[in-house]
């Protein structure tokens, strides 16, 4: 993109922008109004026109049903979207809304009813508008969390859900670009209040970036720290594939078992830290039935596990297992030198 963010988006540089979606069948822009998600459906439209063949593109706008403005902006995207030859659907968010975590399930609502808008299309992707400053604030939401190397490789330009490719094109532009964009074509759009909210961690968030800025903490220089943590979560996940075909091969005299994994533990233990970390997630995760596992709870699991390992020559000796825990569904247990994950047990319920 142009080193000036406040420059219109040109016609080729959107060319490029989607240049890798164009042998798609059709494609689901995901568009509330705002100014974003308003400059990504003009930009697609722009780039369908130059195209002799192309991905049939549907605008959806999803009504959560929070906001009484919601219904007006919709049609406005609409009008909007009819000048542009583009189809629309207004899908809205039914049913009683959770006082707590309001906006993490107005976000599942919103992927899921988009997901649903994109299989009626025929769409293998849904377009959505998240921008280089959002990017930004993504990275330090979860690094105020506490996340681990993945969680702050923040968003992917390309990621599934549902089935469904969910595509970022505008993840490496600032959003300044995108407004002045509009002006010059004189497109309006509208502002989400809530963007604004101090109730939320997000707008929060977004107050702050101006302080950050002012030491070199900028947007572009957020999300560039982003792209290279997901350069170093990639290098990690390579390393962590590599662990687990070795030791496949420690193992290649041991009997398998249906939905167990199972690892040599003194193998195990001369792993990386991170690397034992993650094949620990993967198996607890893939053989649970809570939802997946919280990373410092797994790694609270693997310290008392480094402890269990430790003292495995009693527990040779006593055949009891060093080891036994339950976490996100899965069973953990360290005996006769392994260790074993599989599906934990339902927990009973009891009466009240």
């Amino acid at each position: 993109m142009s080193d000036d963010d406040n420059s219109p988006i040109s016609a080729r540089e959107a060319r490029r922008l989607f240049a890798g979606l164009k042998a798609t069948p059709a494609l689901v822009l995901a568009v509330s109004g705002g100014p974003d998600s308003v400059a990504l459906m003009w930009l697609a439209a722009r780039w369908r026109r130059s195209l002799a063949r192309g991905p049939l593109l549907t605008v959806v706008t999803i009504d959560h049903g929070l906001r009484r403005e919601a219904p007006r902006e919709a049609r406005e995207v609409k009008r909007l979207a009819a000048e542009l030859g583009l189809p629309h659907r207004t899908l809205r968010w039914r049913g009683a809304k959770p006082k707590t975590g309001l906006p993490a399930a107005a976000r599942e609502a919103r992927y899921r009813l988009l997901a649903e808008a994109a299989r009626a299309a025929g769409a293998s992707h849904v377009l959505t508008a998240h921008t280089r400053d959002d990017q930004a604030e993504t990275l330090l939401m979860r690094l105020f969390r506490g996340s681990g190397l993945a969680g702050l490789s923040a968003m992917t330009r390309l990621s599934e859900r549902d089935g469904i490719v969910l595509a970022r094109p505008l993840l490496d532009v600032p959003k300044s670009q995108l407004i002045a964009t509009l002006r010059r074509a004189k497109v309006g759009f509208a502002e989400d209040p809530t963007n604004r909210d101090t109730a939320f961690t997000r707008p929060r968030l977004r107050a702050l970036l101006p302080l950050l800025a002012a030491e070199g903490g900028d947007a572009r220089n957020l999300a560039r720290l982003a792209a290279r943590l997901a350069r170093a979560n990639a290098a990690v996940e390579v390393l962590a594939d590599g662990a687990e075909r070795f030791l496949r091969l420690r193992d290649r005299g041991v009997a398998p078992q249906a939905g167990v994994r199972s690892f040599e533990a003194s193998a195990f233990a001369a792993l990386p830290e991170e690397v034992r970390l993650r094949l620990l997630l993967r198996a607890i995760n893939a053989l649970g039935h809570e939802g997946p596992a919280e990373l410092g709870k797994v790694e609270t699991l693997m310290s008392a596990l480094d402890q269990a390992m430790a003292a495995s020559l009693r527990a040779r000796a006593t055949g009891r297992p060093a080891l036994k825990q339950t976490l996100a569904g899965a069973l953990i247990s360290l005996a006769g030198g392994r260790i074993q994950i599989a599906s934990a047990p339902a927990r009973r319920r009891t009466g009240r």
